[in-house]
């Protein structure tokens, strides 16, 4: 059952103040204002890498093992630009314990530079990297979309939902079959030859990868249990973790060692090492295969966590945050809701180091002032210059707003519109909760609706040609879909012709057949 305190709120971007971070402190607004991209990174959170708006890339820091990859070994408090790097649209990025830093560009190109000490750079050395260069063995004619870094080892996602590792394999993090290190990208095959990936994760020195029916393989170092196989033996190849069976994963996170997945219906599952309480259980045992966690919550939206930290946190749906794991010192056995806005302020403030588990998108005041006003003056009777009136209730709103956000009323607004000279407009084919959810995303670019609502929301974007809401729409759909509403969400999205959500919701009821005939049944009896 949907309740209306679990609301979905969407926004197109997950954007966050990198000023958090005290390495940035030093940098003037100018500064600031320029960046659009940010990572925090090393074993002390003492290396940044940033992008601009102009796909420029800068460095500064410690630079240990030459990771900032400025072509020298010395430490710089002033930013640097990484001219090889200049105008190359970055798409994914991560960072080992060396470090070592893979990145990956929108043409699907990869570079690395850093710590080389057992060929996690991909290029058959073992000679530090002390700039970016093209990884191109057995990369020729690959695009590749996705890349991770363990502590000593690397993965790389292609567009073919190929994977490939490389670098240290001494508990067989690699999953070549051997303990031997991996001097340059190979791919890992055994049972996901024929599998298609389409999200990478690592460890310290396990691996694992989602595939596109939302199995989960892991392998590599076990120890702790990390790879959810129900024992602590190292795993040389892929195993798929039959603890996750029946459940459709759309997002895993690996710390230091442990691990977790989110499922396509909100459940979250961890297993591994929790000596910090990292996995959430309330205890500080290992678990040897995933167990689910914050099962009284509501639906939970993204889970994050990264090999260089016993950290944890999650957000639900209706935008709470919480953490566990090692916090500040502290070991925090069960979920703890926090005030924050964003799993990634969890992180800055207190996982040790307090690096970035994710690059980020980053967020700037002064971008925000035009649409922080708009959005105080929505439905504010005030300064308001029109009103509709839905369901007997009244919505205030300004007819400048309305015409330069949408075309429907710019028409509406003309002279020879009866309503251009009306005060208040009649609205009696939507209803209240829907209407309004559209006039506010007019000013503020954002919708929150339950699923239920949404669909009013998209039968609205449809008959007004919005075709950006229409988007916001499946997307909140999409992420409020269960068995219960799977069927009338697939209805929708065939009636208002949204390909893309129809694709979604039919994939959700061929992954959970079984859940759907157990669910017919019942209502039969």
């Amino acid at each position: 059952m949907y309740t209306p305190a679990a609301l979905a709120t969407y926004c197109e971007d997950t954007m966050v103040d990198v000023t958090k971070w005290p390495i940035f402190s030093l940098m003037g607004p100018q500064e600031l204002a320029s960046i659009r991209k940010a990572c925090v990174f090393g074993s002390s959170a003492n290396e940044a890498i940033y992008i601009t708006n102009d796909d420029e890339v800068f460095v500064f820091g410690l630079n240990c093992s030459n990771c900032l990859g400025t072509g020298d070994s010395l430490s710089t408090i002033v930013p640097k630009k990484l001219d090889f790097l200049s105008g190359r649209k970055v798409v994914s990025l991560s960072y080992g314990s060396g470090p070592h830093i893979l990145l990956a560009t929108e043409d699907g190109e990869l570079f690395a530079w850093g710590h080389n000490g057992y060929s996690q750079l991909g290029n058959g050395t073992t000679n530090q990297g002390v700039a970016p260069v093209l990884v191109s063995a057995n990369l020729l004619n690959k695009k590749v979309t996705e890349v991770a870094c363990g502590s000593h080892h690397s993965m790389a996602l292609t567009d073919t939902g190929e994977v490939y590792a490389w670098g240290y394999n001494n508990c067989g993090q690699v999953g070549s079959g051997s303990t031997a290190n991996q001097p340059t990208p190979r791919r890992v095959s055994s049972c996901l030859q024929n599998k298609v990936a389409v999200s990478i994760i690592c460890g310290q020195t396990s691996s694992l990868a989602v595939v596109d029916n939302g199995e989960v393989y892991g392998w590599g170092y076990n120890g702790n249990g990390q790879l959810g196989l129900g024992n602590n033996g190292n795993q040389l190849t892929p195993c798929r973790l039959v603890g996750l069976q029946g459940l459709c994963v759309q997002q895993i996170v690996s710390g230091y060692a442990h691990s977790m997945a989110l499922t396509d219906e909100g459940l979250l599952y961890a297993w591994g090492a929790n000596t910090y309480g990292q996995l959430g259980t309330g205890n500080k045992s290992n678990q040897l295969s995933p167990v689910q966690i914050l099962t009284e919550k509501e639906r939970i939206v993204e889970i994050a966590a990264c090999h260089s930290t016993h950290t944890s946190a999650a957000k639900t749906q209706s935008g709470q945050v919480y953490m566990w794991g090692q916090c500040r010192g502290q070991s925090i056995v069960l979920p703890h809701l926090t005030h924050f806005a964003c799993t990634d302020d969890v992180f800055t403030c207190f996982a040790t180091p307090s690096v970035m588990w994710r690059l980020l998108s980053v967020e700037h005041d002064d971008f925000l002032t035009v649409a922080q006003s708009l959005k105080k003056e929505f439905d504010n009777p005030e300064t308001a210059d029109l009103k509709f009136c839905v369901d007997g209730k009244y919505i205030y709103v300004h007819k400048a707003v309305l015409k330069i956000r949408c075309e429907h009323f710019r028409s509406m607004f003309q002279s020879h519109w009866n309503e251009d000279m009306k005060e208040v407009i009649e609205i009696d084919q939507f209803s209240y909760p829907v209407y309004r959810s559209f006039l506010e995303f007019l000013y503020t670019d954002n919708v929150e609706l339950p699923p239920e609502d949404a669909i009013g929301l998209l039968d609205l974007a449809t008959s007004y040609c919005e075709n950006r809401l229409k988007r916001l729409c499946q997307h909140i759909i999409k992420r409020g879909i269960t068995v219960e509403n799977a069927f009338s969400l697939l209805s929708a999205a065939v009636r208002y012709d949204a390909e893309d959500l129809e694709e979604f919701c039919f994939k959700f009821c061929v992954n959970h057949l079984t859940e759907f005939k157990n669910l017919v049944g019942y209502i039969l009896i």
